[in-house]
């Protein structure tokens, strides 16, 4: 798949057209990798009239390159019997490749590559990429798998702009974004498209022309980063710039979408464009063939979603997370009477990892990256004093959510200036995995990243006693209603509403009840601080994450509300530095009693 000087022209101009309907400019990085010209675009030929070709997918890759659990320090087990990593995707591509065809064989991200594990973090802080030589682990095992394009996640901008131009640097390959706007020209700040060649003998190429796009949630999740700098229109809105130009000139449309599939949007009404709207482009949008769908953490192999206009199906898969899966896209064509290629069929499916035994090759390649984070993640920093679990911080105070707090509170302390400083102060943070345990004895790095996997940084805002407690109730929506006199099953009790573990708050410095019998919006109950009821209009300083602050999960109130402090240290860190401070962690200093479950109005977890 060489490029030659007149394809490489005919398709910048592609680039130019369709740039231009946007408002955009050419750059170098928007021209196809195609291969060399065929000559007449419906020049006739002796070779067959049918053709067949395939694309693969991966998404939310999260910066696993191998089957391997940095918090554990072990091998990535699950209760599923998944396996993860982008070396074991690397085997199952080959194959497909072998068995299709390499040179009819695309691969496609949909996004978020370079956040997620300790790798990623150690990359982005620790010895990050910016440093001159320094090549992320991800970019070189996905050149060296020789990815076709990729779609920018969410998750790309956690560790800021000039990160995510170096990773983009490092690429052979385009990372798309057509949604992803420079503020000041709202042009593309990435390529929006690349166009594939697939050759076919004796006929003319099949054109697969590839629009990227991300999520409008990047405004808010990435507040800080990406405000004043760039912009993030909705995903119909885009490819509705942009599917009819690729339309023109390519045989094929195949969009990556680093956007679930259900049409729900988990920021309520702070961005004006839904979160998951891939089922939504194709139904609205017409010219599309098939999407690679991402974002949602979920397994779809194949759904069909007809277009309300032209009524043709659009073909859209998601693949598992962490390289668990892999979609596969399998397209058969023939020619029409002009001699163009046609679209007859397309059949997805998915590919389970745990079926393959990592490329040797990928792991050779990533062997001194591992040997680093692992290091780096068994570093010493102190000792704990009796074991943290958090088998049931989902429906219990517990001494490894209480940490986080004691830890955010103490840090906002320490910023508050004037008149801030005299308000009572409270924080609220959420379980982030069922499975973190800090445990008695050697406190290491990665016992931390199991307790706080995200990057968040802090702020602290100000919240009146009546928001504080509709702050509260919209968080009680995460039980399930339990009449009284029916038995608690904690195995069914959490995650209504799908709300997820880490959209749960918490709060801690305020007490409260939360009555699982009584119908959401009237749950909490006993809001008192310092023993005294919590009156609507006093004023809270509330410690809280930036991905919360800045809207992440919908919670009312707090993404206006005045912020008083922040920080661009993250909470992780701030932990790290208490424990190396005390030396030993004492749980009893920070554990407090302050929230628990009823069921109309008595305790179901003890007192």
């Amino acid at each position: 798949m060489s490029v030659d000087r007149r394809t490489f022209l005919k398709d910048s101009a592609l680039a130019s057209a369709a740039l231009a309907t946007a408002g955009g400019t050419v750059a170098a990085a928007t021209a196809p990798a195609a291969a060399a010209d065929t000559g007449e675009r419906h020049g006739g030929g002796a070779g067959p009239r049918t053709a067949t070709f395939t694309v693969l997918g991966t998404t939310d890759l999260h910066s696993h390159v191998l089957n391997w659990d940095y918090d554990l320090d072990a091998a990535y087990s699950d209760k599923a019997g998944d396996e993860v990593g982008i070396a074991k995707i690397a085997t199952l591509v080959e194959r497909q490749r072998a068995l299709k065809g390499r040179d009819r064989t695309l691969l496609i991200d949909a996004g978020d590559i370079i956040q997620g594990t300790l790798l990623a973090y150690y990359y982005a802080r620790v010895d990050p990429i910016t440093n001159p030589h320094v090549v992320h682990p991800m970019a070189a095992a996905m050149n060296h798998m020789k990815y076709d394009a990729a779609a920018l996640g969410n998750h790309e901008f956690n560790y800021g702009i000039p990160v995510l131009r170096r990773f983009q640097s490092q690429l052979d390959f385009p990372l798309l974004g057509a949604n992803a706007l420079d503020a000041a020209t709202l042009k593309p700040a990435f390529p929006p498209f690349t166009i594939k060649r697939i050759d076919v003998p004796g006929r003319r190429p099949i054109r697969v022309g590839i629009l990227g796009l991300t999520n409008p949630g990047i405004a808010l999740w990435d507040h800080d980063n990406v405000t004043g700098r760039m912009e993030f229109p909705g995903l119909v809105e885009q490819a509705k710039l942009f599917v009819p130009e690729l339309r023109k000139h390519c045989d094929v449309v195949f969009l990556t979408d680093h956007s679930g599939l259900d049409g729900s949007t988990s920021y309520g009404d702070e961005v004006p464009y839904p979160e998951n709207a891939s089922n939504l482009v194709a139904e609205n949008v017409p010219g599309i063939d098939a999407i690679l769908v991402g974002h949602t953490h979920v397994e779809v192999a194949q759904k069909l979603i007809t277009n309300s206009e032209t009524g043709k199906t659009v073909v859209l898969s998601e693949p598992y997370c962490f390289g668990k899966r892999l979609s596969v896209f399998d397209f058969a064509l023939s020619l029409d009477g002009q001699d163009r290629w046609q679209v007859d069929s397309i059949a997805a499916s998915v590919l389970n990892s745990s079926t393959a035994e990592e490329d040797p090759e990928v792991v050779r390649l990533l062997a001194p990256s591992q040997a680093a984070v692992r290091a780096y993640g068994n570093t010493e920093i102190g000792a704990n004093g009796a074991d943290m679990p958090g088998t049931n911080a989902c429906w219990e105070e517990t001494a490894l959510v209480d940490f986080i707090q004691f830890v955010q509170l103490k840090n906002v302390k320490a910023g508050l200036t004037g008149d801030a400083a005299a308000l009572p102060l409270i924080s609220v943070a959420a379980p982030f995995s069922r499975l973190a345990d800090v445990p008695t004895g050697t406190v290491r790095i990665r016992n931390l990243d199991g307790l706080y996997p995200y990057d968040n940084t802090l702020y602290a805002k100000k919240l009146t006693g009546a928001q504080l407690k509709a702050y509260l109730e919209f968080a009680a929506k995460y039980y399930h209603q339990v009449p009284v006199g029916t038995a608690v099953d904690t195995s069914t009790l959490t995650n209504a509403n799908s709300m997820p573990d880490f959209s749960y708050d918490m709060a801690y410095g305020v007490s409260y009840e939360i009555d699982i019998a009584a119908a959401e919006g009237s749950r909490i109950s006993g809001l008192t601080y310092q023993g005294a009821a919590v009156a609507d209009d006093q004023v809270f300083v509330v410690a809280v994450n930036n991905y919360r602050a800045s809207g992440g999960s919908g919670y009312p109130f707090i993404y206006d509300a005045e912020t008083v402090w922040s920080t661009t240290a993250e909470v992780r860190q701030m932990m790290i530095d208490y424990v190396k401070e005390v030396g030993t962690l004492d749980p009893a200093v920070f554990t407090g009693n302050y929230w628990k479950l009823t069921q109309g109005g008595t305790p179901v977890f003890g007192s």
